[in-house]
């Protein structure tokens, strides 16, 4: 592992504060770290969605004391909302770039057609979205359009959540609490989970020739395409890249 990905909005700057800057303490070697903004919240911890420049601004700067760090690696816009401000925003985003605050810049859950509407205010170095077995939505499109542009594929729940781990059953899904996000996915609902839970036997099956568990299988068939520079496989910390921990992610130009 060379890099971390995390979010201001997750446990609302605990990831930053506790999960990066205090894991991150000590270590001689650090691994890049990429963080997000454009979620927010408010004194009554109530999120809210802003891509104004002033709060990008903030964001950034909260999230620069919060991980302890001079500059951010990569910094990414979490969602295209509101959408009327995607051009406000990336704009602030190239000028955190100048100022030296951030060294590069993505976007995550971009579409296609949002991206063009950013690029001709500046490089886009990457985009992070939803890729695995059984979301395969981007092969079509963006996929081949981050190719032409030279953005870097940053793909995110591999696992589809956990679905394809190898430890989730029928029975620990039905006993899942009842405000699991999970619960309401079709993915996670017959008739689609006995499907997927045959997927699953397939991949032990595969990795068992290689002594790996499914998960890992998973992962390693969204990193097949040779678009996607990594593949984030565990929530808020973890990222599996083609390289070592010295490489740097190829498609991103670290």
């Amino acid at each position: 592992m060379n890099w971390i990905d995390t979010a201001a909005v997750y446990g609302l700057g605990h990831s930053e504060e506790i999960s990066m800057a205090a894991a991150l303490a000590g270590v001689g070697q650090k691994p890049y770290v990429f963080t997000k903004c454009e979620r927010r919240w408010g004194s009554d911890r109530k999120i809210y969605k802003s891509l104004k420049a002033d709060s990008i601004r903030e964001e950034c700067e909260a999230s620069l004391r919060r991980l302890q760090v001079d500059v951010i690696d990569l910094y990414q816009i979490h969602w295209p909302e509101p959408d009327e401000d995607i051009e406000e925003g990336w704009g602030a985003m190239m000028r955190l770039k100048e100022e030296g605050k951030i060294r590069w810049a993505g976007v995550s859950n971009f579409s296609v057609a949002q991206m063009k509407r950013a690029l001709p205010i500046g490089a886009i170095t990457s985009l992070q979205p939803p890729y695995s077995l059984l979301v395969r939505d981007i092969e079509a499109e963006t996929i081949p359009f981050c190719a032409e542009h030279n953005i870097g594929i940053l793909c995110y729940s591999p696992m589809h959540s956990g679905l394809l781990s190898g430890g989730m059953t029928a029975e620990r899904i039905a006993a899942m609490a009842p405000d699991d996000h999970r619960r309401n996915r079709p993915q996670f609902q017959e008739p689609l989970l006995s499907r997927n839970l045959a997927l699953v036997e397939l991949l032990r099956a595969i990795g068992a020739r290689h002594g790996k568990a499914p998960g890992e299988v998973a992962i390693a068939w969204a990193l097949h395409r040779p678009e996607v520079t990594a593949a984030i496989g565990i929530a808020f910390a973890g990222a599996v890249d083609r390289r070592d921990w010295r490489g740097r992610p190829a498609a991103l130009d670290l």
